[in-house]
């Protein structure tokens, strides 16, 4: 199914389920004497929330109503892109609002200082013979904004970056293809009385000089519990890498926020493959967890599908990083030659100061299609925001290959039950190839170099067998534990070399 179909399922999840409303929002900013700032934004957010929320109107009903067919009928004529008749070095396209995107965001160009508001035009679009007639008058705008540049190709400005629907965002490096998304926040993820879904309501577009390599977004957000004012400073590359800066605005207590969040998809690879009648190894944009905690401690956590839902806290002061990884490279992994799995980009968020005590928190939600994002993953502050509070943060998102460590990583996890000996079940973990690894031998003194840590709260585990792979030239860690009538047992296991950490901490939550 295509991306756009993908993330249209999560929109309606999101418009169904919540009670979100845009605020009516004017281009107050695009007439003024003085050079525009992003202050003003910040000022802005901060008069949305001394007031109480004001839902947005949504488009005409004839917008709403369209089917998936009939808003697909028409596209936007690349050629009439915003600065596409210039020489500055990015070009940007507009989405159609309607159908699961019910509340139209504005655009704002911003040159030299000056702020033009950029009306909707629905002949920047071209259609098919079997595009509905709409209407033209009403609570109109686009439902977002795809940013175009040379980073790939020479004399050819591709696209990398995308803003549509509440508050998400996603974005490539150079040899990527769409997969998991960010968000500007999240809140009440996984709360028993529903999520919240703020949504940025305008954007701001610095235009870019000749040759210029970043591109500036500004942003507004508003929601029934909180405002906010962010700056977007986007590189493109192998990596495109985000500098992000937001200031928020909460109008109520905010006892669950969600700080850096993230959004994928996991179905199944071959530790829950049974559970799937699907042709091929694999289905996920991530597959595992990624955490450099503020200790430097390196964790990894392999993503599931569970039955139920489930929640994983990682408890942390001022953490150096988090990220959901997808590490699976090869078109063999997923044999699938539509989505391109292998190609989905991993994407690290690196906070800038220090973000206090918290948690880096896992939100894993059954999924039984690919077509649903399932897995969120945030930075949750321990103590809640007071209503009045302002929030200021900083952080860097780098979509692309993940960020080097200096460890072994987990290349792959699997598990079954024991077919010989005492009841049970059985780990296997493959850690890659590394200079650490340099001096094992199987079954003789070269691999008393190593040492195996494998524990559980929950119930005993075997000593750790380590073999060399020879299709990896790493490590395959094996061991076993019984979970008796448990419903779940979590497990942790790293290999140790001199008294430090010759692996990543592999985490793992297996469940009945």
């Amino acid at each position: 199914m295509s991306r756009l179909s993908r993330r249209s399922f999560l929109s309606i999840a999101l418009s169904s389920t919540s009670l979100l409303a845009f605020p009516a929002v004017a281009s107050g900013l695009s007439k003024q004497d003085v050079p525009f700032s992003h202050a003003e934004i910040i000022a802005r957010a901060r008069a949305l929330a001394a007031h109480p929320y004001t839902p947005r109107p949504s488009v005409p009903d004839d917008w709403l109503q369209q089917s998936y067919d009939d808003y697909k009928a028409r596209w936007f004529n690349t050629r009439d892109a915003l600065w596409s008749n210039t020489n500055r070095s990015y070009n940007i396209d507009y989405f159609l609002p309607g159908l699961y995107f019910p509340r139209a965001v504005q655009v704002h160009s911003v040159t030299e200082g000056q702020v033009e508001h950029q009306p909707f035009d629905i002949t920047l679009f071209e259609a098919s013979d079997r595009a509905p007639a709409l209407s033209t008058e009403g609570h109109l705008g686009y439902s977002g904004i795809r940013l175009r540049t040379e980073f790939n190709a020479p004399n050819k400005k591709n696209e990398f970056c995308v803003f549509q629907g509440a508050s998400y965002f996603r974005a490539i490096g150079a040899d990527h293809a769409y997969g998991l998304s960010a968000r500007g926040l999240a809140l009440k993820t996984g709360d028993a009385e529903g999520e919240e879904f703020p949504e940025f309501t305008d954007f701001w577009l610095e235009a870019p000089a000749p040759g210029q390599l970043n591109m500036i977004v500004h942003a507004l957000m508003d929601s029934p519990s909180v405002s906010g004012a962010y700056r977007f400073n986007i590189v493109p590359g192998t990596n495109c890498v985000m500098d992000v800066e937001a200031t928020l605005f909460a109008r109520t207590e905010l006892p669950h926020v969600g700080l850096g969040p993230l959004t994928s998809m996991f179905l199944f690879d071959e530790t829950n493959r049974h559970r799937f009648d699907d042709f091929r190894p694999a289905v996920h944009d991530s597959e595992g967890l990624l955490v450099k905690n503020g200790n430097g401690e390196v964790l990894w956590r392999p993503l599931a599908n569970p039955k139920h839902l489930q929640i994983s806290s990682f408890v942390d002061e001022n953490p150096q990083g988090f990220g959901l990884m997808q590490r699976a490279r090869k078109l063999s992994d997923f044999a699938d030659l539509e989505a391109n799995y292998h190609r989905r980009p991993s994407l690290w968020v690196e906070p800038i100061g220090d973000w206090g005590k918290g948690a880096v928190t896992l939100v894993e939600i059954p999924a039984d299609k690919e077509i649903y994002d399932n897995i969120v993953a945030y930075w949750r502050p321990r103590e809640p925001y007071a209503a009045g509070s302002e929030i200021t943060l900083s952080y860097r998102l780098n979509w692309g290959e993940e960020p080097e460590m200096s460890l072994p990583r987990v290349l792959n996890t699997a598990s079954g039950e024991k077919i010989f000996g005492d009841p049970g079940r059985l780990m296997v973990i493959d850690f890659e190839a590394h200079p650490l690894f340099a001096g094992f031998v199987d079954g003789e003194d070269g691999e008393d170099l190593l040492d195996i840590h494998v524990s559980s709260p929950h119930v005993e585990t075997s000593e750790g067998v380590l073999q060399r792979n020879p299709e990896t030239d790493g490590l395959r860690l094996a061991f076993s534990f019984d979970p008796g009538e448990r419903s779940h047992v979590e497990l942790r296991a790293q290999l140790r070399k001199d008294g430090a950490p010759a692996s990543e901490v592999w985490l793992y939550r297996w469940t009945a």
